[in-house]
This record gives C-alpha cells, structure tokens and sequence, in this order.
C-alpha cells in the first residue's frame, strides 16, 4: 500500500513540476500605438473638461488629478 503511495506522490510532483514548464513567455505584445497620449483612444469615457489633442489640456488634467485625486496629504486635511 505504502508502495502505492509512493507512485502517486511521485506522479503528483511530476505533474507539478511539468505544469510550470507550460507557462507562457510575456512578450509585452499588448496594445501598442504610435499616437502621442494626448491623442486620445476615440473613447466616449473621457474626463469632462479634457480635449482629445490638446496637449496642454492633457497635462492639466495630469497635474489635477495627481494633485486633488492622487495627493494624501490634501485628501486627509481636517478642518
């Protein structure tokens, strides 16, 4: 019986260790494109306020949000 056991257990760790041999390789083939990030992606959910190709109008949301959306020290002021 303890035999037995034995194979499984080998046949279980074979099997193990295979299955991590099936990974596959992250090429970073994502989507990609040419256009400047203020271009825009033609989407419909876009900030209010944020014009597709204005690229001053792009780093002014940038720097808003970083300032109101992603700063804690004026998210957690008390008044």
């Amino acid at each position: 019986m303890t035999h037995r056991l034995h194979l499984i257990a080998i046949a279980a760790l074979a099997l193990g260790t295979l299955a991590a041999c099936g990974e596959k390789p992250q090429t970073g083939a994502g989507i990609r494109s040419d256009a400047a990030p203020y271009a825009g992606t033609g989407s419909n959910f876009t900030e209010p306020g944020w014009k597709a190709g204005d690229k001053a109008s792009w780093e002014a949301q940038l720097k808003a949000r970083q300032q109101y959306g992603q700063n804690e020290y004026t998210r957690t002021q008390t008044k």
